[in-house]
């Protein structure tokens, strides 16, 4: 059976989003999965992604991450990030919605049903491992169904007091090993989480 990979940078405190508007808030990069310019830690999340054949994402956040990452891709060889973007960018994403009927984005799928079904039924398909960006309400409702297999959680060195938390949904306590802890010399500590099941 595929994993299921969760990558989310988080603030000190536990916050994955802010509530302002202000970037300078924010305890994550401008656009998932960059890591706010250090090489190693930039080399780690490609490896990660490249591991993986399937990107999750929720309804909320697809819309940024596609167009942020397609333009990337197609349009700014330039860029630092252009071999990432390409990756993102050719990479099945899967959309969990309830909404839509259609996806009007490239190399894309809408999942309908049941949230449960639906990763399993992805989980037991042939192929690499999947990864979820987000968003936040979208990966709560995974973390409280237990369906995410590896936690990579990308700490930033700032707090913020308030914000949107992903462990919220919980109903009982989720106990995690820790495979390995990484300090990026930008700040972040990589926690690496890995869910344990019987």
């Amino acid at each position: 059976m595929r994993k299921l990979k969760l990558q989310m940078f988080m603030s000190l405190d536990g916050f994955v989003a802010s509530e302002g508007e202000n970037p300078d808030e924010s305890p994550t990069p401008e656009k998932e999965p960059t890591s706010a310019g250090d090489e190693k830690l930039d080399q780690y999340i490609f490896s990660t992604i490249d591991s993986s054949d399937t990107i999750l994402l929720g309804r909320k956040t697809v819309d940024e991450f596609v167009t942020y990452w397609e333009d990337v891709a197609n349009n700014h060889p330039e860029d630092p990030q252009h071999a990432l973007a390409r990756n993102l960018a050719d990479t099945p994403k899967v959309v969990f919605t309830k909404t839509l009927k259609e996806s009007t984005w490239n190399n894309t799928t809408l999942a309908t049903g049941d949230l449960v079904e639906e990763v399993n039924k992805l989980k037991n398909q042939p192929g690499k491992d999947i990864i979820v960006y987000g968003g936040g309400g979208f990966v709560s409702s995974l973390i409280k169904e237990d369906l995410i297999d590896e936690y990579y959680l990308f700490i930033n060195p700032n707090a913020l007091g308030h914000g949107m938390p992903i462990f919220n949904k919980l109903t009982k306590p989720l106990n995690l090993s820790l495979k390995s802890a990484t300090a990026y010399s930008n700040g972040v500590v990589l926690l690496l989480y890995e869910r344990k099941r019987n």
